[in-house]
C-alpha cells in the first residue's frame, strides 16, 4: 500500500539476474527530511536496491511510486576517471549542470562551497584525496537541488576522521536542504547513532525500523552477530557527546 506523503515507495519489488535472486519483495517507503540508511553484508543486494529505488535499473516485479516533480541528486559508490583525460573538479561538476551559462558556475560554486571544497574549483580531479573526491561527488549530487539525497558508501576510501565529518556534514545538508537521505553505509556506529530508519538487508529485508529496534532484532543479531550489537548498544549508552564538523568533541551538558 502507497504512502501519500511518501517521496519515494517500492511495493513487493523483485530483481533477477539469470537465476540468481538479488532481491525478493521489497517494500520501502521514504518520507520527508527522513534519513533512511540500508545496511548488510557484502552480497546482500545494497546497491542494487539503491539503483532500482532510482530507476538506474529495472525490476523485475513489484512497483515503484516516486513522487511527481521529486528531484534526486545521486552519489555513486566509485566513478571511475580517465586519468590521462585532463579534468578539472569544475568543468566535471559542469558536466552535470543543465541551465544557463551563468547560473551553472554559480550553483558549482556554491555546491563545492556547501560541501567545504570550494578551493578545489580549478583543480585536477585526478589529484584529488579519497576524502576530497567524495566530497565532489557529493557537491555534483547538490547541483540537483534534491529533495532525496541517494548515497551509495558515500564515506568509501575516507579515513576514519574524515568519514567523522562527512557523516555530520549528510545529516547538515538534510537540515539545511530539509530533504530525506537514503544511504547505503557500512558504518554501523553512526548508523545506530544518526539514521531515523534502518533497512536491513539481506535479499530481502530481514527487519527494519528505528536503530535501537533494529539492533535487537533477531535478524540483525544473525547477521551481524551479538558481540557487535552489544558494542553498539554500549556506543548509545554512552555517546554524551557529539562531534562537530571539524570532529572535534562538544559534550552534552545536559547529561548530569
Amino acid at each position: 500500500m502507497t504512502n501519500e506523503n511518501a517521496l519515494l515507495s517500492l511495493q513487493s519489488v523483485g530483481v533477477k539476474h539469470e537465476k540468481r535472486v538479488l532481491l525478493n519483495n521489497i517494500d520501502l517507503h521514504i518520507m520527508p527530511k527522513e534519513i533512511v540508511t540500508i545496511i548488510g553484508p557484502n552480497g546482500a543486494g545494497k546497491s542494487t536496491l539503491l539503483r532500482v529505488a532510482l530507476g538506474l535499473m529495472n525490476a523485475d516485479s513489484g512497483r515503484i511510486v516516486r513522487k511527481k516533480g521529486l528531484r534526486i541528486g545521486y552519489m555513486p559508490q566509485r566513478m571511475t576517471l580517465n586519468p590521462l583525460l585532463p579534468l578539472t573538479v569544475e568543468r566535471f561538476l559542469g558536466m552535470a549542470v543543465t541551465g544557463k551559462k551563468r547560473g551553472e558556475s554559480h550553483d558549482i560554486e556554491s555546491a563545492l562551497a556547501r560541501t567545504g571544497v570550494a578551493h578545489l574549483q580549478k583543480h585536477s580531479m585526478q589529484n584529488l584525496s579519497g576524502g576530497e573526491t567524495q566530497r565532489v561527488l557529493l557537491s555534483r549530487a547538490l547541483l540537483a537541488k534534491p529533495k532525496l539525497l541517494a548515497l551509495d558508501e558515500p564515506a568509501q576510501g575516507v579515513d576514519i576522521t574524515g568519514q567523522t565529518e562527512l557523516y555530520e556534514l549528510i545529516t547538515q545538508l538534510r537540515d539545511e536542504l530539509s530533504c530525506a537521505v537514503l544511504m547505503v553505509s557500512h558504518d554501523l556506529h553512526w548508523v545506530m547513532a544518526k539514521t531515523d530508519t534502518v533497512i536491513c538487508l539481506n535479499q530481502h529485508v530481514c527487519c527494519h525500523g528505528h536503530p535501537e529496534k533494529v539492533s535487537n532484532d533477531p535478524a540483525y543479531l544473525q547477521l551481524f552477530g551479538r558481540r557487535h550489537a552489544e558494542a553498539i548498544a554500549l556506543y548509545h549508552h554512552d555517546h554524551d557527546h557529539r562531534h562537530t564538523v571539524h570532529g572535534d568533541i562538544e559534550c552534552d551538558h545536559h547529561h548530569d
